[in-house]
């Protein structure tokens, strides 16, 4: 699963820790979701989509093999 999450925060000018305290998670989950490297639940999903007022679907992306 790819995600646009790094632009989206460029877009709203927030830092990772920024994020992380909106979504109450730490730094490092959101660099880890950033990087690909953990895949979040579908709560921590729908707060990161409130946060930037876009559809889960317009930031988290289904990849062939998904």
């Amino acid at each position: 699963m790819k995600n646009t999450l790094r632009i989206e925060r460029a877009i709203k000018n927030i830092t990772q820790g920024e994020l992380a305290e909106l979504i109450g998670v730490s730094r490092q989950t959101v660099n880890s979701i950033e990087s690909n490297k953990y895949v979040p639940s579908t709560v921590l999903s729908l707060k990161i989509a409130r946060v930037f007022d876009k559809p889960v679907e317009a930031i988290f992306l289904l990849e062939d093999g998904d």
